[in-house]
C-alpha cells in the first residue's frame, strides 16, 4: 500500500481566476516519471471553483472522466449536445473515446469543490458517450467497463468497520472525515494505492466518506 497525503498533491489552476487544483498524479508542468498511473487510472483532481468560475471549452479523447462533486452543484456543457447540473452523490461520466470537448464551470453562487477522475480505456475511438447517475447509493458500484473498472462510494458512521473491495489495483481516496485502512490513519484528500488488495477492511475513526476504485489488471 502505498499512502499519499493530501499536502503531497501537486498544486494548479489558476487562482487569479478562481480555480484552484490539487493533481494526485503528474499533469501538465508537474512532470514525474514515477507518478504516471495506477492501474487505469492517469488523474485524480481537486477541483475548486469559485462561484463564477470554470474551465471553458476544452478537448479530450480517449480517456474516461468520472467526476464526483463534493460540495456546491457543477455545469457541464459539452459538443454531444449534453447540458447537466451535477450535484453531490451524483456520478458524472464522460466516455471521450475519439473526441469530444466539454466545459465545466461554477454557475452558482457558492464555491463549488469536486474530484474528477481519467481514466485509460482498454480500447481507443469510438462515439463519445455522456451519462449521469444521480444519487448513487451507498455501497453501489458504478461501472466503467471500457476501462476495466468500478467506483464504490461507502459512507460510514464512527467507528463502523466495512470491508473494501478485493482487486488487482483499488484506489482509495478519502472524500471527507477520517478513516484507519490496513495500519494507515487517512484524513480528507488523503488516498493509497493498493496493489493485489485481498480481506481488507476499514474503520470509520469519524464519520467519512470514500471513493474507492476497483480495477482489473
Amino acid at each position: 500500500m502505498d499512502v499519499r497525503r493530501a499536502a503531497e498533491r501537486y498544486r494548479g489552476g489558476e487562482p487569479g481566476a478562481g480555480i484552484d487544483t490539487r493533481h494526485a498524479f503528474s499533469f501538465g508542468p508537474h512532470y514525474d516519471p514515477d507518478n504516471l498511473r495506477f492501474g487505469a487510472m492517469i488523474a485524480c483532481n481537486e477541483e475548486r471553483l469559485a462561484p463564477g468560475a470554470g474551465f471553458g471549452e476544452h478537448p479530450h479523447s480517449h480517456t474516461e472522466i468520472v467526476t464526483w462533486v463534493v460540495e456546491g452543484e457543477l455545469t457541464h456543457r459539452d459538443s454531444a449536445g449534453h447540458e447537466t447540473r451535477v450535484r453531490p452523490g451524483d456520478v458524472q461520466h464522460l466516455s471521450a473515446a475519439a473526441g469530444v470537448r466539454h466545459v465545466e464551470r461554477n454557475d452558482g453562487p457558492v464555491p463549488l469543490t469536486f474530484l474528477q477522475m481519467w481514466l485509460t480505456p482498454h480500447e481507443s475511438g469510438g462515439e463519445p458517450a455522456y451519462a449521469l447517475a444521480p444519487d448513487l447509493a451507498d455501497a453501489t458500484p458504478y461501472a466503467v467497463p471500457a476501462a476495466g473498472a468500478a467506483l464504490h462510494v461507502q459512507r460510514l458512521g464512527a467507528g463502523e468497520r466495512r470491508a473494501v473491495p478485493d482487486a488487482a489495483y483499488l484506489y482509495v481516496h478519502v472524500v471527507r472525515g477520517e478513516v484507519r485502512l490496513a495500519g494507515e490513519h487517512l484524513g480528507p484528500g488523503d488516498a493509497a494505492r493498493i496493489t493485489g488488495a485481498d480481506g481488507l477492511e476499514v474503520a470509520a475513526v469519524t464519520p467519512a466518506e470514500l471513493l474507492l476504485w476497483e480495477m482489473a489488471p
